[in-house]
């Protein structure tokens, strides 16, 4: 009889259940059933980017802490490198600066030296890629009076032309041209080396080798073994030499009266390499 019981009981719960499905309908069923699997599967996805980012924040205090270690062994060697060689190009700017009551005027006077200049110079033998115009600028020029206040009285013409002389021996002769064609405008006298990468090269060897000796000798004293390179670094110091002028006593810029041009020495220029090299040791 017992057993009679329980089984009335259980086909009462399954009745109730039944009949609460059917008081909902199956579209309610569905759609409870539809938003526990949907909870679920936010979950889910919750703890998988929690672990995924306690895995990577360990991993970074990983390779921090590696780091770290690491360039606490290292050792950072510097070494200068020293290269004398003699400049052999020369730069100068030669310029006009005319006057005139119109611009026309200003512009005649103006060209006339300047084209004189470039015609002299290229039978120096100063190639035309040489020559370059670096600026032709035209200013009205103004007086000021008590009575009329600004009053223009004419207008400047500036021109210049820079000058790039590969044969040394050409120097005085192309400094001399601005008394003898008429300028008045002679700025700088440069010397460069024309291909300075080659010097630039030979000063980083020098300053490696230095590097080289200096790490083999803390190696010895410090009793510590060079591993490998870490980190490399270099840049160019120094300045160029100053080119030597010599000027006669009694002489001036200008060969038209016979007097002697100009004596002018490139001198020579130094080209310095600073390297630092870092190594790990052990």
């Amino acid at each position: 009889m017992p057993v009679k019981k329980k089984s009335l009981k259980s086909a009462e719960v399954m009745s109730e259940k039944k009949s609460c499905c059917s008081s909902m309908g199956g579209a309610g069923c569905g759609m409870v059933k539809k938003l526990f699997v949907t909870l679920l599967g936010i979950l889910l996805v919750y703890v998988i980017v929690l672990v995924g980012s306690l895995i990577r924040n360990n991993l970074q205090e990983y390779t921090y802490i590696g780091q770290a270690d690491r360039m606490e062994r290292t050792i950072t060697v510097e070494a200068e490198g020293k290269v004398t060689a003699t400049p052999d190009i020369a730069v100068t700017t030669m310029g006009m600066v005319s006057e005139g009551s119109t611009v026309a005027e200003a512009q005649e006077k103006n060209t006339l030296v300047m084209n004189e200049l470039t015609k002299k110079l290229k039978t120096l033998g100063i190639a035309e890629d040489d020559l370059q115009t670096m600026n032709y600028n035209v200013y009205p020029r103004y007086n000021y009076t008590e009575d009329e206040g600004r009053v223009l009285e004419g207008y400047e013409v500036h021109q210049s032309l820079k000058v790039k002389i590969r044969d040394l021996d050409l120097a005085n002769s192309v400094l001399a041209l601005a008394g003898e064609v008429g300028t008045n405008s002679v700025s700088g006298l440069d010397f460069i080396l024309d291909d300075d990468e080659v010097y630039k090269a030979k000063a980083r060897n020098k300053a490696l080798e230095k590097v080289g000796e200096k790490t083999r000798m803390l190696a010895r004293s410090l009793g510590i073994e060079v591993v490998k390179v870490v980190s490399y670094d270099e840049y160019e110091s120094g300045g160029n030499g100053m080119p030597v002028y010599k000027a006669y006593a009694e002489s001036a810029y200008g060969i038209g009266g016979g007097l002697p041009s100009p004596d002018v020495q490139a001198g020579s220029t130094d080209v310095m390499m600073n390297v630092s090299v870092t190594f790990e040791i052990r």
